[in-house]
């Protein structure tokens, strides 16, 4: 296991900046997330980290070694792609033995490890089949094995999950989870999907615009994001914007259109000041629907649209000012009619004061 280090990244594409001063740390054995919106930077700082690409400026250290300028070969890192990179022509063994054959491993070795590297990823009865004769989810398995055959430094891993169906990515994230802790790997892993950032992840980056958002365990980005962008891009939200009416510490007292509201500062190292424009955000299921008012952090409506999705109801609550995003658990969806007037109530803890 192995600590990586970003130090103050720079990469340029002429007079794009793609990553504009990166610098993190990721821990030895972490499973650590890079997600954001489209062209944020997450695929141009892993194939930095890969090798694929040089930075303009910054280091890039493995343990205590500056791999900055090495090539991609001598790196030693397991590379899983979106588009998993296997040969229709040789079998499954052959795929995996493929990197094996490269760094001249001798035959007898080869044969054992891509054995152990096929049984850690349940796919030993199936090492004389070709490519072609393979699931997407078996495909998904012998790209993670032949990453893992060459026993690397860490393993990096560019959307892997995205050609598959829904039911296969459930499977195999907490597949991936498994083989890199068994196999005690540092990974870095390219995601859109926040769903799967939030399963199954040690900690993450949502990056915007080539720099560091926020970093954070996926509890810490989901309930306290620090930016809008964040509260936006990880899971649904509400937004009501407001001014700060008093301050406690890491509270605040914010007047909206839609009455008063007490909630958590989402940036910590913030310092707003009275009658600052701020913006709420308060997640769907984080309100509860009752027939009668709170002195605070209460909005009053009427039910409009409504889905019902067995496990949760998700409806459209229409306030006097904004539509609500309202999510239910455990919906008895009768006593929820269009048209009828709920109150929705949140708790201080559940609504988050970030800059406008």
């Amino acid at each position: 296991m192995i600590a990586i280090t970003i130090d103050k990244l720079v990469k340029k594409f002429g007079e794009a900046v793609a990553l504009n001063g990166i610098s993190l740390r990721i821990e030895p054995g972490e499973l650590f997330f890079l997600l954001g919106p489209s062209g944020c930077g997450k695929t141009t700082l892993l194939r930095n980290i890969a090798g694929f690409y040089i930075p303009d400026e910054g280091r890039i250290l493995f343990g205590d070694e500056d791999v900055t300028a090495l090539p991609p070969h001598k790196r030693n890192t397991g590379m899983m792609f979106q588009s998993y990179a296997l040969w229709p022509h040789m079998t499954v063994a052959k795929n995996v033995a493929f990197g094996l054959e490269e760094r001249r491993v001798p035959k007898a070795e080869i044969r054992q490890r891509v054995q152990a590297a096929l049984e850690s990823v349940q796919m030993g009865p199936y090492a004389e089949r070709k490519i072609a004769q393979l699931s997407g989810g078996q495909q998904q398995r012998v790209a993670l094995a032949r990453a893992l055959v060459i026993r690397p430094r860490c393993v990096l891993l560019d959307e892997p999950l995205s050609n598959l169906d829904a039911r296969l990515r459930l499977e195999m994230r907490s597949e991936i989870r498994r083989v890199c802790k068994e196999n005690g790997l540092t990974a870095i892993y390219v995601t859109h999907d926040q769903k799967e950032a939030l399963s199954i992840s040690d900690r993450m980056a949502v990056l915007e615009g080539g720099r560091i958002a926020q970093i954070g365990t996926p509890e810490q980005v989901y309930r306290r994001p620090k930016t809008r962008v964040v509260a936006d891009f990880i899971g649904e939200t509400n937004f009501l914007n407001g001014k700060i009416q008093s301050l406690d510490g890491a509270k605040a007292l914010v007047e909206t259109n839609e009455g008063l509201f007490e909630g958590c500062l989402g940036d910590p190292e913030w310092k707003p000041s009275v009658g600052d424009s701020v913006s709420l955000s308060i997640r769907p299921e984080s309100w509860s629907l009752r027939s009668s008012p709170a002195p605070m952090n209460s909005v009053k409506g009427r039910i409009g649209e409504s889905v019902y999705l067995g496990e949760v109801a998700q409806y459209r609550l229409q306030a006097s000012a904004h539509d609500l995003k309202v999510f239910e658990l455990n919906p008895h969806i009768s006593a929820r009619g269009q048209g009828q007037e709920f109150f929705a109530i949140a708790s201080v803890d559940d609504v988050v004061v970030l800059k406008p």
